[in-house]
């Protein structure tokens, strides 16, 4: 391909060595049938100028890019799933295609696969994604970036004409490939794997990769372990705090999803919130609600112990405890910082904010039915009573149970108030998606190949991404 001098390799994860990954190969699949390009997030690594040939050659067939990986690599990795250690698990169904610097940040950036083909890790599975969990990929990836969640972004999408059968969706149903922009794909069931097999040498070469490729404010830390749980402690906190905001549930939070700088990704039975309910869960598996919303601090803080209890092969107890102990105060404060941003008013001072990012949260559970979680803060974005008040929820607004949060509302300024001006904010309704509008996207998909549904939803989050304007991935 011709490359452009935005395009600049840098294939650091294969220093790692052997025991870290294998060489693998995609699948000869039967057709390739490029359903979605993010061109947006290719011209950040030099990749917009393909093609639509060119870019299923390179993620339909996988032929490698220039100067970088090949073959691709399947991680090797444990976890806990459902807080179960599971010594079984790697990259089952991807692999890391290639790694190249991102233009304006040089942040290190990865390709990776889901639905490539089976590899050493796939154990009983087929190593395919259905077009349903590609489509419903997409979807989420778009709308929490916008939302300014730090998240994978969907990359690539092609379909691949093979009949999958699943327990879980009508079978037969159809195939494809998708690939991922992401910051990094360690994962804490990286460092997991190497300590079940008592490996302090592999740990430690692990922690002076992610160090040097990742963290490298940290390579003069006396003590890199404790230095590196704090720092990903810290990303956690914030990634949860922009959940909880986002009116998330992520539906799977093992260890083996957990990016070490902090990225959500990994979408499978994810929902977004209809209203406020610290009960919903996403999976349909999850009968004891481990991973409802309300839990996902907890969750994450349980898996952050897991990589602490990994890295005490080569770091003292004490320190990494402490280390840990970031998190709580960390998540406490991005909390705070993730609601200012979402209703779109600056902050005043550390009281008062937190005072009124409780209130939001007890006005959104005391709504009831009557409050859905993003109206909420389409209607109040900005700060203010205005715009809410002339609104079709202005009746609601005006109930007692939001008495507390208009009034402590009502003295904070927008944050860059023309973004008011943009039209997103002159509609009647925000934004959503919600699990019926998915399935009435996928509807015609599925019967028709109608994916007109899908290309106008991807256009409006793209608007309001832009309304909204909230900070850039990796910011």
């Amino acid at each position: 391909m011709p490359v452009s001098p935005a395009y600049r390799p840098d294939p650091r994860f294969p220093e790692l060595g052997a025991e870290f990954a294998d060489p693998v190969h995609a699948e000869a699949f039967p057709k390739t049938i490029l359903r979605f390009r993010n061109d947006r997030a290719a011209a950040s690594i030099g990749l917009d100028t393909l093609t639509d040939d060119e870019w299923v050659a390179h993620f339909g067939r996988f032929e490698p890019l220039p100067g970088n990986i090949d073959p691709p690599l399947a991680q090797r990795y444990h976890g806990h799933q459902f807080q179960v250690y599971n010594p079984e698990l790697g990259d089952g169904r991807g692999f890391v295609f290639a790694q190249m610097r991102e233009a304006g940040t040089d942040r290190l950036l990865d390709l990776g696969t889901k639905g490539s083909g089976r590899t050493p890790w796939s154990r009983s599975g087929d190593g395919r994604l259905t077009l349903k969990g590609g489509v419903r990929e997409v979807l989420a990836t778009a709308l929490l970036e916008a939302l300014g969640v730090p998240t994978s972004r969907s990359f690539s999408l092609v379909e691949t004409g093979e009949e999958l059968v699943r327990g879980d969706e009508p079978s037969p149903t159809r195939s494809a490939v998708l690939t991922r922009l992401s910051h990094s794909h360690i994962r804490f069931g990286t460092f997991q794997r190497h300590a079940f097999f008592e490996r302090a040498d592999r740990i430690t070469a692990l922690i002076d990769h992610v160090i040097a490729v990742y963290y490298p404010e940290l390579a003069e830390a006396a003590d890199k372990p404790t230095a590196l749980l704090t720092a990903v402690s810290e990303r956690m906190a914030r990634l949860t705090a922009r959940w909880m905001a986002a009116g998330f549930v992520h539906g799977v939070l093992n260890t083996d999803n957990m990016s070490l700088t902090g990225e959500s990704f990994d979408y499978g039975p994810y929902r977004f919130l209809p209203k406020s309910d610290p009960n919903f869960t996403a999976a349909y598996f999850d009968h004891a609600g481990l991973y409802a919303f309300g839990r996902q601090p907890e969750a994450v803080f349980w898996n952050l112990q897991q990589l602490a209890g990994a890295l005490t092969l080569v770091a003292e107890t004490d320190p990494l405890v402490d280390a840990l102990n970031v998190f709580g105060p960390a998540y406490r404060r991005e909390l705070v910082a993730a609601m200012l941003l979402r209703l779109g008013v600056k902050p005043r001072e550390a009281e008062a904010d937190a005072a009124l990012a409780q209130a939001a949260f007890k006005a959104l559970a005391e709504g009831g039915e009557a409050v859905r979680w993003e109206p909420f803060f389409f209607d109040w974005f900005g700060g203010g009573a205005d715009r809410a008040l002339a609104g079709r929820r202005a009746e609601t607004y005006r109930g007692g149970d939001f008495d507390e949060f208009r009034m402590l509302i009502g003295p904070y300024e927008a944050e860059r108030p023309e973004r008011l001006a943009h039209p997103y904010f002159a509609q009647p309704e925000p934004e959503e998606l919600l699990y019926d509008e998915i399935e009435a996207i996928w509807a015609p998909i599925a019967a028709q190949d109608d994916w007109a549904a899908f290309e106008a939803k991807l256009a409006r989050i793209e608007t309001a991404r832009v309304a909204w304007g909230l900070p850039a991935q990796g910011t």
